[in-house]
């Protein structure tokens, strides 16, 4: 305990005082602007699929359009069947992100990232990497004649810490500023040289030319795409994913987003009561089966869907504790939205409460609603 300075405190004079409010106000502006961008560290998500690192500056961390290009990219993956932990020590991006884990740090350059990634390797072990880096090189005329050299210095640590990962490298995307985008064309003509190299060398490296997918017309400040520009990036990693086997698994996994979800504290599956499809139907949870009213498919809107058209709903709208669960047309509202969690929990989204099991009941036929999240069994869930 540290000792509690006994002698008189002295008065701070007006100038003093005035340093220490500006310190404050600075202070609580950074806590405010945290909190209205999403951005910060929080519980990894995980489901248990292929584990992916995003890994760069802003442009991974989704300024301007929280998420960025996640959203998009996590969409085609879940559309495509693929089963993908984002993996990092970042969280952002709206609630339907399905994964907010990222490796995305705004204004950090090539050697901030390059001292820090072997711990994030060990922490993390990825096993496919997304590297769109060096934005920042440019933007701050850093060293820019070694960029390309700290590029490749970053990609062989990359390599030598997760020797079995595909690593895909990006050129980076344009600038509006005439004499940064004359810098970035410079560093991106060298990048494919850097991983023929690697290629040549035996290791899993691939190159995604991200510049030509899109235009200044794209940006939104002159640097950060628009919600558009950063989906037209989403598309350039997916196709780049899907064109290296096993880089993203296979369609259908174990694990893959359509299929049974198991109590952990039952051991029974969540079920459509007598397999009907009529709305307002209560979802429960019964010995599992294998059948199409246990088959839950989560899409990138954050749903879960059963049999095609219906989500797994929170009656009314509600958000009170025992708020019943059922089936209804799938709306997009966010009492349809529902989150994954890395303790197995699933939170219903527009109530911030968990799916749970009433009472810690086992039974065949036990009706399902949403509860303060606690961590107990009747709140944890496996796919299956």
């Amino acid at each position: 305990m540290t000792p509690i300075d006994s002698a008189p405190a002295r008065t701070a004079g007006p100038r003093a005082w005035r340093r220490r409010c500006a310190a404050a106000l600075t202070a609580l502006a950074l806590v405010v602007a945290a909190m209205a961008t999403g951005t910060g560290t929080a519980a990894a998500e995980s489901n248990g699929g292929t584990r992916v690192m995003p890994l760069g500056d802003s442009i991974t961390e989704g300024t301007q359009v929280p998420g960025g290009y996640r959203i998009g990219l996590w969409q085609r993956l879940l559309g495509g069947r693929y089963t993908v932990d984002f993996v990092g020590s970042q969280f952002n991006g709206p609630a339907g992100l399905g994964d907010h884990d990222h490796e995305g740090h705004p204004g950090w350059r090539i050697d901030q990232i390059d001292a820090n990634i072997s711990g994030w390797l060990r922490s993390y072990t990825p096993r496919t990497v997304l590297l769109h880096l060096g934005t920042n090189d440019v933007l701050q005329n850093y060293n820019l004649a070694g960029a390309p050299q700290r590029l490749s210095t970053l990609i062989d640590r990359i390599t030598a810490g997760v020797p079995n990962a595909d690593v895909f490298v990006a050129t980076i995307i344009p600038l509006s500023n005439a004499g940064q985008e004359s810098a970035a064309r410079a560093f991106n003509a060298a990048i494919p040289g850097i991983v023929q190299s690697k290629v040549s060398a035996g290791k899993r490296v691939h190159l995604v030319d991200m510049h030509s997918k899109l235009t200044t017309a794209d940006l939104i400040d002159g640097v950060h795409p628009t919600a558009g520009g950063y989906d037209k990036m989403a598309a350039a990693w997916y196709a780049a994913l899907q064109s290296a086997p096993g880089s993203i698994g296979e369609p259908g996994d174990p694990g893959s987003t359509a299929g049974a979800i198991r109590g952990v504290g039952s051991g029974r599956c969540l079920d459509v009561s007598g397999a009907s499809q009529t709305n307002g139907t209560p979802v429960q949870i019964y010995d599992c089966n294998g059948q199409a009213n246990q088959r839950w498919e989560a899409t990138g809107a954050a749903e879960l869907r059963v049999f095609g058209g219906k989500c797994l709903d929170v009656s009314g709208r509600g958000t009170a504790d025992g708020t019943q669960v059922l089936i209804w047309d799938c709306n997009g509202q966010n009492n349809q939205q529902w989150r994954f969690n890395a303790d197995g929990s699933i939170t219903a989204i527009g109530a911030n409460k968990c799916l749970d099991v009433p009472n810690y009941s086992t039974a065949n036929g036990v009706r399902l609603q949403i509860w303060s999240c606690s961590g107990a069994a009747n709140q944890r869930w496996t796919r299956i």
